[in-house]
């Protein structure tokens, strides 16, 4: 750069190159301190503008299960991934954020994929009905219907909780949905279905949210099983009462539906939110 006089300065040895801050487009936008947030609650695109220093913090959650009918389990939460200094290029990224899993009259459906870059955070595990079990995939597993077994979680994701079957002893209920930071819950006794597991809170907006909870399993009047923090419906008992359904944007899975043969609930929908230092 030039002084008053016009002469030519230069950056001294040892001394420090200005700070290069990132530019990027898409998603809701929002400001915390020194960083740049983007949320993308459907698919979108990431476009960085101006590189800087080339690297994000990333939280990626796939779409929670539905949950399934007649005492059936809870729905899975989706897979749960974060992580700082992620690099990235000066060009675009294509956003999909996972739908959540229809709600089933027997089984629930899986959640979907969310995805950035090459990050894939699956879609949660679906909720069993009857004795059907909740089925398992990369997120977190379905809880199972009554009588069955919950399904398994994967990297990101936890297990779902064990049904209970009594051969006419006891009332039946589903099992929990697993959760991001917990599994599910089997059903713990007579007339009581299975706490969905807990999400996990992060504060990549600034602010601490939890996220990606378990759904909670259906059961006979009045033991439902608890939705999981982060997002997981509640499970229903009553009488032809179907789910509670997972809370959009975070990832949760369904609450089971109740008995008699009457549907679970749909899941909630995933999210992607990726973080940078602009100044």
């Amino acid at each position: 750069m030039a002084n008053f006089y016009g002469q030519y300065i230069g950056f001294g040895a040892g001394s420090a190159a200005p700070f290069v801050g990132m530019v990027a487009t898409g998603g809701s936008i929002t400001t915390d301190g020194d960083y740049k947030v983007h949320t993308f609650n459907s698919n979108a695109t990431f476009e960085v503008t101006t590189l800087g220093h080339g690297e994000v913090e990333y939280l990626v959650i796939g779409g929670g299960a539905g949950s399934g009918g007649d005492l059936g389990g809870g729905g899975g939460a989706g897979a749960y991934r974060t992580a700082t200094g992620f690099s990235v290029s000066e060009t675009s990224y294509s956003i999909t954020v996972g739908a959540g899993g229809a709600a089933g009259a027997l089984d629930g459906n899986a959640g979907a994929d969310s995805v950035f870059s090459s990050i894939t955070s699956a879609g949660g595990g679906k909720g069993g009905e009857g004795s059907v079990s909740g089925g398992s995939s990369a997120g977190s597993g379905g809880g199972g219907g009554d009588s069955a077994g919950g399904g398994s979680g994967g990297s990101y994701g936890n297990d779902g909780g064990a049904g209970l079957g009594c051969g006419g002893t006891c009332s039946n209920a589903g099992g929990g949905g697993g959760g991001a930071s917990t599994a599910g819950s089997d059903t713990p006794g007579s007339n009581a279905g299975g706490t969905g597991g807990a999400g996990t809170a992060s504060s990549i907006t600034g602010s601490s949210v939890t996220r990606a909870g378990g759904g909670g399993g259906g059961a006979y009047d009045p033991g439902q099983g608890a939705g999981g923090a982060g997002g997981g419906g509640n499970g229903n008992s009553s009488r032809g009462a179907v789910g509670n359904a997972g809370s959009a944007n975070t990832g949760g899975g369904a609450g089971g539906g109740g008995w008699n043969d009457y549907n679970g609930a749909a899941g909630g929908s995933g999210v992607v939110i990726i973080r940078y230092q602009f100044q």
